[in-house]
């Protein structure tokens, strides 16, 4: 047996098992992916799929289990040649990190610059996604850091960190009518357009949450996953926006739009970091880590890592 065939059941797996899918993330043949599969089931003495005729149909139960014993061994493989940069290439490396827009728009440039500083040699590589494509990307080791606001902790296989929390702010263009109220109710806003983020992006779930728990239907007549966006068609007047505070804050501010923190309607939300469960992280991993906020230091990170629970309070 060897590490091709381990690689070879590992995306079949990941590639829904489409072997002609799993061929070209690999970058090889089907039928070598093929052979290589039933070769290391011959040598094993058991299935690891059940086919029907040539089709690949399901994972057996002896499959499932060989399949975590891959991905053990596959995860301690990437661990070995981090180990072996981090020792041979003096913090000289590429370090992805997974994240949705609004992060890596609002809150990652400056912790990105300070650590190109710390690290002149490390690149960056940025993947952007929706907050599940971000947990991928980390389960798939496309990416060694990831951060979102939703979704990373039902992952079980990822460790999460609290960074920071914020609040969503409510946009307007000058003279909106609302912005004669004192205090703006949720009873006011469902009654005027809204446009705010796509379901699966920054909060929105606690939008609609805090819409159903009051038994009112929001008027969204637009969602987009980038803040951008949804500050230029309010511009535009189409309708009053949601966007996180980031996004409207500091250097951040439109002079042409008004903001209104809106906490007392949507509560906070908590931001957090994600790696691998069992990953060994390089130097400059854990310094970006810090970077992001106070919260989060070395020994933090690393007891974490070395825990066993799915969740973690700083």
């Amino acid at each position: 047996m060897n590490l091709h065939q381990f690689k070879f059941v590992q995306e079949a797996v990941r590639r829904n098992l489409n072997l002609t899918e799993a061929a070209k993330a690999l970058h090889t043949s089907q039928p070598g992916v093929s052979k290589a599969i039933i070769e290391l089931e011959d040598e094993l003495g058991i299935e690891i799929f059940a086919r029907h005729g040539k089709r690949i149909k399901r994972v057996t139960e002896p499959g499932q289990q060989v399949l975590r014993s891959i991905e053990i061994i596959l995860r301690e493989v990437n661990n070995l040649r981090r180990i072996g940069d981090q020792y041979s290439a003096q913090d000289n490396g590429t370090l992805s990190i997974a994240t949705t827009h609004t992060q890596a728009r609002y809150v990652l440039p400056g912790p990105v610059a300070r650590l190109r500083q710390a690290y002149p040699k490390v690149a960056v590589s940025l993947h952007q996604g929706s907050p599940d494509q971000v947990a991928r990307m980390l389960l798939e080791e496309v990416a060694e850091i990831g951060m979102a606001t939703e979704s990373l902790t039902r992952y079980p296989e990822l460790v999460t960190l609290p960074c920071y929390e914020w609040q969503h702010m409510l946009v307007f263009p000058f003279g909106h009518p609302l912005l004669d109220r004192e205090r703006i109710s949720l009873e006011d806003l469902a009654q005027v357009p809204l446009v705010t983020y796509h379901p699966s992006f920054t909060g929105r779930s606690r939008i609609d949450q805090a819409f159903a728990l009051r038994q009112l239907q929001p008027n969204v007549v637009l969602e987009a996953i980038d803040s951008d966006v949804i500050k230029t068609y309010v511009r535009l007047g189409m309708g009053v926006g949601i966007v996180a505070e980031m996004a409207v804050l500091g250097e951040n501010q439109s002079p042409d739009l008004v903001a209104r923190p809106a906490s007392h309607l949507f509560g906070h939300n908590l931001a957090r970091v994600a790696f691998k469960r069992g990953t060994y992280l390089r130097h400059f991993v854990i310094r970006f880590a810090e970077l992001l906020s106070d919260r989060l230091s070395k020994e933090s990170i690393l007891r974490a890592m070395a825990g066993s629970h799915e969740d973690y309070d700083i």
